[in-house]
């Protein structure tokens, strides 16, 4: 059998580079998810906007590339993890502030 042509490359990858996902998709999903997990502590109300901001700014990013990088839907995901966050850390708040436990009074 002869050797395949010059510049054959198999499996069909010719010239195709592969999709990169945005980084900045990625961290809006681990924030988001810190944020949820951290909203017991208030922290979603930092962490929640900062999750919801980079997953929007990825969104547009990913849009706006062509199709060169992708993460669509890992940005998505970080932008609702992020409301969700903060939502929970606020109603977090409220419930430790009506239920007395800011409260000093030993009587």
């Amino acid at each position: 059998m002869p050797p395949p042509p010059a510049g054959y490359v198999p499996g069909g990858y010719a010239g195709y580079a592969a999709q990169r996902t945005d980084g900045l998709a990625i961290a809006s999903l681990v924030i988001g998810i810190i944020s949820i997990v951290c909203s017991f502590l208030c922290l979603g109300v930092i962490l929640g906007p900062t999750a919801a901001i980079m997953g929007f700014i990825a969104r547009q990013r990913i849009a706006t590339s062509g199709g060169a990088m992708g993460g669509g839907a890992l940005a998505m995901v970080g932008l609702v993890l992020g409301i969700i966050g903060f939502v929970a850390s606020v109603g977090a708040f409220f419930a430790y502030a009506f239920s007395g436990i800011f409260n000093n009074s030993t009587t």
